[in-house]
Formats: C-alpha cells, sequence, structure tokens
C-alpha cells in the first residue's frame, strides 16, 4: 500500500480523490472512443486526452508511492503511445483491454484505502495481456510523403506523431492544403486556438511553423505556414475559417510520383526563442519548427518517464519555435494551466461547516427580524424599529445569497455516475452476450454531492435489474418482432426542487400475476391479500426483503437483495421509487429525490402544541379542513380535492401526540398540507400553520436515528426545536397501508 507519511490522513484524501477524477475521467473517453470505433470516426484528441490522462495518474501514484498503480499505469501509457503512433490498432480487443485496465484502476484505489485485497494477481494478467497485443511486426517505412510537391523542410520538421496523423489523413483520402495566415502578437494564443476550432469540422491542422515575413518592419504580426487536411476544398475552408488575409493553396500531387528535392543544410539556430511583443528573429523557413499542437507531447517526456523510445528527431527540431506556449496543456482536462488554476477541490465537510454556521446565521436573522418588528409597533422606537427592518432586509438578501452561492458549490452533474454505469452494463452485456443499448439523456443535470455519492449502487442495481429481469435474449426478443439489441434508457431532469431518474427498458415487462404467485410462494403475503391487490400493489412486491422472482440465483440476481438495497438508499435519501410496467412493452422504474439535503426551506407546522417542519418542496398546498369533504374508501379516509380523491393522514394519530380538540370539532380549524413525491399526493391533517423558514437539517444522533418518519431535527428562531417529517417515508407507508409497521417502528426508536 501507499505510504504517506505523517500527514497520512490529509495526503490520503488529495490522492484518492485527484485519482479518482482521472480514473472516472478515463471511462468516459473510453466510451466516446468506443462509439467513434463502431462509427469509424475515431478523434485523435481523444486517444491523447487518454494518453495525457495516464501520464498523470503515473506521475501522483509515484508522487505518493502507489507503486501498483504506478506501475500499471507505465504499461497503459506505452500501449496508448502505440495506439496514437499509429503502431497498434484499435480493435475490439485492445479497447477490452482499455476497458478492464479502468476497472482495475477502481480496485487498486480499494486496496491503496484499505478496502479491497491486493489486485496483485489481477494487475500481473493484464500486463501479460498488455505484452500479448503491443507486440506489432515493424512496418516498412512508406514513402507516401514524396507524392506531394511540398516545400521539404516542412516534412524535415515533423515530429514522429505529426508525421503519423499527416500519413493517416492521406491514406483515409484527405486533401492537403498549406495555409498562410498573419496574427498579431499580443492575441497569438487566442487567435490559434480560435483557428484550430474552426478548422476541426473540415479536417485536421498537421503542424503550423513560422513564415518568412513579407515585410520586415512589420514587429507587431507573425506569420505563419499551416499544413492542414480537410476533405473540403480551397473555397470551402476559406469561408469556414473566415481569417483576415488568410491565403489557402492546394498542395498538389507529384505527376511521377517521384522524391522531392533534398533541402540545403543549414546550420540550426541557437538564439534564445523571440519573445511576445518583440522583433521576431526568425530562421530561414526550411528549418523553421511547427509550434506544437495540443496533442503533441515533447519527445523528452517520453525518455523522462520511462515510457517506450521513439525515433531520434530531426536535428531541425532544436530550432522549432513554440509560438503558443500555453497550447500544451489547454486541450487536456487533467493537465491544463488555465483549469488547474481556477479550480479548487474543497472537502465537502467544510461546506457542511459553512452550511451550519449559516443556519445558525438564519436563526439570528429570524430574531433581528421579530425584534425590529417589535420596536416598529412601540411609538417611542417606531423610527428606530424602521432602521432595523431596512438592515434585517439587507442582511436577508446577502445570506440569501451566501446560501445559494454555496448550494451551487455542492452541487455536481449526474454525467460520472452514468458513465460509471455504462461501462457496468457494457461489462455484463458482454459476458452474458446479450447485446444491450443504453441509452443516457440530462447526465448534465445537478444534485447535491452527498446525493450523487448515495447514488451509484441503487442505480447499479436498478440497471442490472432490468438487464437480468427485463431485456430478453436475442431469440426471443426476435420471436416477438423486437430489435435484436436491447435498450436501456436512463434519463434525468430537474423538477421543481426535485430530480428524477427514469431507469426504463424494452424488455418483456413485469406480469403482477407472475409477481403475486411468487410472493405466496414465498410466504411474502397470503391468498386472501392477494385477491386485493392491485398491479400496483403488486410492483411494490419486488422491493420486499428477500424478494425475488427468479427461482435460480445468479451472479446478477435471484437472492432478493438488489431491488430492497435500492428502496432503503433511496429512503435515507428522502426519495422514493415509484414502478410501472406494461407485459410485452417493457418497465420503468422512477427516482424522486431532494435537490440537496443542505439548507431547505420548511413549512412549520404545530401538531398536539409541538412544532413540526415540512420540507416546502414536497408541499403543493395548504387549505382549511372540511369534514364533510371526506368519506372513507376501503378503511382509508380520502377527501375529494377538485374532483379528485386524496388520502388524508392524521399526523397526531400517526405521531401518538395529543392533538388540541377532535378533528370533526367543527367549532375548530384544522389545516391540511398536500405533500406530493412523484406521482403519489397525501394530504397530512395539522393544529396550525406557523409560516416559512429556512432550516439546517441536524441529524437525530446515533441513539435516535432509527425513529422512522423523521429526516432530522432543526433549530429555529425563537430556541425551539423541530423535528423534521421525512414526506417520502411517511408517503410510502400511508400509501402503502402499512402504518402499523410505522408506528411499531417508531415505538422502537422511542424504545
Amino acid at each position: 500500500m501507499a505510504d504517506f507519511g505523517s500527514e497520512s490522513s490529509e495526503k490520503k484524501e488529495e490522492f484518492f480523490s485527484e485519482a479518482q477524477e482521472i480514473v472516472d475521467g478515463l471511462g468516459k473517453f473510453l466510451l466516446d472512443l468506443e462509439g467513434a470505433v463502431a462509427a469509424s470516426r475515431v478523434d485523435p484528441d481523444v486517444i491523447n486526452e487518454m494518453f495525457r490522462a495516464v501520464h498523470t495518474l503515473k506521475g501522483i501514484a509515484g508522487l505518493f508511492g502507489a507503486t501498483r498503480m504506478s506501475g500499471m499505469s507505465h504499461e497503459l501509457e506505452n500501449m496508448l503511445d502505440d495506439v496514437r503512433m499509429g503502431r497498434l490498432d484499435l480493435t475490439s480487443n485492445v479497447i477490452d483491454l482499455l476497458f478492464k485496465a479502468v476497472d482495475l484502476y477502481t480496485h487498486i484505489l480499494l486496496f491503496e484505502r484499505g478496502e479491497a485485497p491486493d489486485p496483485q494477481q489481477e494487475i500481473a494478467k493484464l500486463l501479460a495481456s498488455f505484452a500479448a497485443v503491443t507486440q506489432p511486426e515493424e512496418a516498412p517505412t512508406s514513402n507516401i510523403f514524396t507524392q506531394f510537391d511540398l516545400d521539404p523542410g516542412m516534412f524535415g520538421v515533423l515530429t514522429e506523431y505529426e508525421e503519423h496523423r499527416l500519413k493517416s489523413n492521406i491514406e483515409s483520402g484527405l486533401a492537403l492544403f498549406r495555409l498562410r495566415v498573419r496574427f498579431n502578437l499580443t492575441v497569438l494564443d487566442t487567435a490559434l486556438e480560435d483557428l484550430k476550432k474552426k478548422a476541426k469540422p473540415l479536417g485536421e491542422i498537421i503542424t503550423y511553423l513560422p513564415a518568412p515575413s513579407t515585410d520586415e518592419s512589420d514587429f507587431e504580426n507573425l506569420e505563419l505556414d499551416i499544413l492542414m487536411a480537410s476533405k473540403s476544398d480551397a473555397a470551402t475552408i476559406d469561408t469556414t475559417l473566415s481569417v483576415e488575409g488568410l491565403v489557402v493553396n492546394p498542395v498538389k500531387r507529384r505527376s511521377g510520383g517521384g522524391p522531392p528535392p533534398k533541402a540545403a543544410a543549414a546550420p540550426v539556430s541557437k538564439s534564445p526563442l523571440p519573445k511576445i511583443g518583440a522583433p521576431p528573429s526568425l530562421p530561414p523557413p526550411t528549418i523553421a519548427g511547427p509550434a506544437r499542437l495540443p496533442q503533441d507531447l515533447a519527445p523528452e517526456s517520453h525518455a523522462a518517464h520511462g515510457a517506450k523510445s521513439v525515433r531520434p528527431a530531426a536535428p531541425a527540431h532544436a530550432a522549432r519555435t513554440s509560438v503558443a506556449p500555453q497550447a500544451q496543456g489547454q486541450a487536456g482536462q487533467f493537465v491544463g494551466k488555465s483549469a488547474a488554476q481556477t479550480t479548487v477541490r474543497v472537502d465537502i465537510r467544510k461546506l457542511d461547516r459553512l452550511m451550519t454556521i449559516l443556519g445558525e446565521l438564519a436563526i439570528v436573522r429570524s430574531a433581528v427580524g421579530r425584534l425590529a418588528e417589535r420596536l416598529r409597533g412601540s411609538v417611542e422606537h417606531r423610527e428606530l424599529g424602521t432602521d432595523l427592518h431596512r438592515l434585517h432586509r439587507t442582511f436577508e438578501r446577502q445570506l440569501g445569497q451566501m446560501q445559494n452561492g454555496i448550494l451551487e458549490v455542492r452541487m455536481v452533474q449526474l454525467g460520472p455516475v452514468f458513465d460509471k454505469l455504462q461501462r457496468g452494463l457494457r461489462a455484463i452485456s458482454r459476458e452474458y452476450s446479450r447485446p444491450v443499448n443504453l441509452v443516457i439523456t440530462g447526465q448534465e443535470t445537478e444534485i447535491d454531492k452527498l446525493i450523487v455519492e448515495e447514488l451509484s449502487d441503487p442505480l447499479m442495481h436498478m440497471v442490472r435489474n432490468a438487464f437480468d429481469h427485463g431485456i430478453e435474449i436475442v431469440e426471443d426478443r426476435l420471436k416477438v418482432g423486437k430489435p435484436e439489441v436491447g435498450t436501456i434508457a436512463l434519463n434525468a431532469f430537474q423538477k421543481g426542487n426535485h430530480v428524477v431518474i427514469e431507469v426504463e427498458d424494452d424488455g418483456r415487462g413485469m406480469d403482477p400475476k407472475l409477481i403475486i404467485a411468487s410472493a405466496i410462494r414465498k410466504g411474502v403475503i397470503t391468498e386472501d391479500e392477494s385477491r386485493e391487490m392491485s398491479a400496483r400493489d403488486a410492483y411494490r412486491l419486488v422491493f420486499m426483503p428477500g424478494f425475488s422472482t427468479k427461482t435460480v440465483v445468479t451472479d446478477l440476481s435471484g437472492r432478493g437483495v438488489g431491488l430492497d438495497v435500492v428502496k432503503t438508499n433511496i429512503a435515507k435519501l428522502g426519495g422514493i421509487v415509484d414502478v410501472t410496467s406494461e407485459v410485452g412493452i417493457g418497465t420503468k422504474m422512477t427516482i424522486t429525490l431532494p435537490v440537496t439535503l443542505a439548507i431547505i426551506n420548511v413549512l412549520i407546522v404545530e401538531i398536539g402544541g409541538r412544532s413540526f417542519a415540512i420540507p416546502l418542496a414536497s408541499v403543493e398546498e395548504a387549505f382549511v379542513y372540511d369534514p364533510s369533504l371526506t368519506r372513507n374508501v376501503e378503511g382509508r379516509e380520502v377527501l375529494s380535492l377538485r374532483g379528485q380523491s386524496l388520502p388524508i393522514c392524521h399526523l397526531s394519530s400517526l405521531f401518538q401526540v395529543d392533538a388540541f380538540d377532535d378533528a370533526s370539532d367543527s367549532t375548530r380549524k384544522f389545516y391540511v398540507v398536500t405533500v406530493a413525491v412523484g406521482i403519489r399526493r397525501l394530504g397530512l391533517l395539522v393544529d396550525r400553520l406557523e409560516g416559512q423558514q429556512d432550516i439546517v437539517i441536524k441529524p437525530l444522533g446515533r441513539s435516535l436515528k432509527s425513529v422512522h418518519g423523521f429526516a432530522g431535527a432543526a433549530e429555529l428562531g425563537d430556541q425551539r426545536v423541530a423535528l423534521v417529517l421525512d414526506v417520502a417515508a411517511i408517503v410510502e407507508e400511508v400509501l402503502a397501508g402499512d402504518q402499523s409497521r410505522f408506528l411499531a417502528m417508531a415505538g422502537e426508536g422511542r424504545a
């Protein structure tokens, strides 16, 4: 394991955080790369990004003493270098090895954390597989470059990688163009980057180098010769790039295909590189070197880090002029200079402490507001009260902006979680020889970092369940007229203050009759209970502990723990899971979660003289309770609201607290708070509405964590403490008709 020295905790967290970020990025690159290979549209920049990422991972692993990770990274870097240099074809076997490497990185990190056994044997097997594919025969040197009428000085300064990219583009049938452009030195970097972005849809810029200036007295501008391969014609390139003074000349093929005339030998310039803004001292055009493209790493870096040796560079490399000093780092997600300067990695626990402080400031704000109102109501202190009220409004506005700012810092996109699911499904699909596509939308949806950390396992269980129980084998799909390749769709979107995640498949669907029959056979329900069950009730059975419709236990399912884990973990996050299905068509599972668990806006209500907080994100409306509009349906009190039935829950009975008066007393007003989680709605009957307030939820503590129905507690502005309702749990239990189990669990918590 890695040796982190005396600063163990801090250094470990730094290493694990950065390494995991790189590994997640590698997984994303691999998914993009596999799709590009299938479509025959491989972007060399993706391979270069992966090469840089592994190089960076090797560096930090060596720095922190993670020898297994650094050793494997070294060999993986060699293989990626063979791929980027064209020495190794990007076959499906090579891509599979890359996926295995990313998965093994995760195991290595778990080992370094002390949470998994030593993966040394798996590393050895993977490195043996690397060696089996990275020993291609030496290809004969091609004279393909001699077929073009181009200054040999430009060919003479190409790096090995640039030669490989030039050859690949020529073999792909792209034409060559020589572009001449002039840029002001003060905007050279940004102008070059803009030019490369415009050129990318048309083809690839192979290299560029300073050209002899037509005006030797012009010290403010620099002319460049650019070699570009493109599928378009010169007119299209000129129009698309839209650069003032741009000259586009096609590079013609030689009629006989013979070699070009040899370039005259010239002395190598030993003068220092010109500084931006100073009069450039340019070498002759036959030896001037092109500025390196972002995908080109310096050859010295290979030797310095022990990578495979490349052929010796031409002598003219010593005179290569770097006209874009920041270009090398800008393309790399993990090594970009600007990203390093503008990004700070913050421990989520520090943000939690800030949120706690903000919660306490919110209490102070409420106290100041009450004091201001008291002073405004006093004749002798009215002016002072008005000034204090004005300060209170300013304080409230600034505090709100601070809360929103910290919440934004806590929010992360769901994309990395979805990428892990895609890699996991890919591995399962190949293992069981059952083709399936994972269609992802909404990966840019943001949610609280703490929620994201707990989402991976439930979502993976749901995807595996959709694959194993939903997606049929190829023969069965073809019999019913379905495509050979199954589809699992993963969709996320924000709905108000909630995030909705849908997992949908086009498989066989869920048959309520089969589910009920399996539940009776396993003793989960009785036959009498089954007669009154609807299809929706049957779907809820799949979340029961130990329940499974599988008769044979496999690596994927059959033990009845997958969806039980899903429901339990989602409930801990304040969310619920809904299921809809149609036999022969498919199944959709919908998770509804709060956007954040930090600062929330709540509605303070009173029940039996005690204050409770209901998260406002779950509240639809509140109105005066009218007993005359209620009726009893199958033992459950239901209220007719705008033509729809709304189930009613008496919170005083549910929590076993004494209400002030009976709800049927027509002389006293009671209130119904309509809450909704997903598509489920429930009316909560309360004694009084006190108003809205921002709170910070505090956990109940180890001794009270088993109390059911409460998400935590919060301190109110008047020194009171209110319990925060777990709306999702209450809705789930009440609508499932299982209030007895709810009360039993609550009793255990009190005990």
